[in-house]
């Protein structure tokens, strides 16, 4: 047990010194290794929603993989060469016709952290959480969104043990284009629901 002098010390250290003796700890009980947990850091850095763009243009051009991607969102994203090791299962929810999916924690922050990267600080705000179960047309009405009339807005929650991602629908007059090209109109929005995916429309 530590002395108050010690809880002191400990709470003035450096968090890179501290950060190095954890590691030490761990690395002399053989629990993990340096290499590990930079192979992991890695990941963790590369995790952003251009991800998740990359999964999205693929389900426009490829039939197949769009099925995969419906039907199982972490195996599509390992298909890309996403890791989803330790991340909860991926589900995916596609926009079409009459039919908009809107993507809330109400709880808390819970997100697709491995296809999207962190979450959006609008994202965890208590006003976002209460307006998409409340008022979901009216939330991304704010954010410029114009659905067809009659389109129903299917609000589902982002939760510890399942995360989800949506599907937008491709934007017309864009037959033709290359991946490339198509991820790159595909913002972290419309993965969310606030927003659908455009020709004027950049990710960023």
């Amino acid at each position: 047990m530590t002395t108050p002098r010690e809880t002191q010390a400990l709470l003035e250290t450096p968090a890179e010194a501290l950060f190095a003796a954890l590691l030490a700890v761990l690395a002399a009980k053989g629990m993990v290794s340096e290499a590990e947990l930079a192979a992991r850091m890695a990941e963790t850095d590369a995790a952003a929603p251009a991800q998740g763009a990359r999964m999205v243009a693929r389900a426009w051009t490829d039939p197949a993989y769009r099925a995969l991607m419906i039907a199982d969102g972490t195996q599509a994203a390992e298909a890309l060469g996403i890791p989803m090791r330790g991340a909860p299962p991926l589900g995916v929810l596609e926009n079409r016709p009459g039919r908009h999916h809107l993507v809330v924690c109400t709880l808390c922050s819970c997100y697709p952290r491995a296809v999207l990267g962190y979450p959006p600080f609008w994202f965890k705000s208590a006003a976002y959480r209460a307006r998409a179960v409340r008022d979901p047309a009216g939330l991304i009405a704010e954010w410029g969104t114009v659905l067809a009339p009659g389109t129903e807005i299917v609000v589902v929650d982002s939760t510890a043990d399942y995360r989800w991602m949506v599907l937008p629908q491709r934007p017309p007059g864009t037959a033709g284009w290359d991946e490339a090209a198509l991820a790159s109109l595909v913002r972290e929005g419309d993965m969310i629901g606030v927003t659908v995916p455009g020709m004027g429309a950049k990710a960023g």
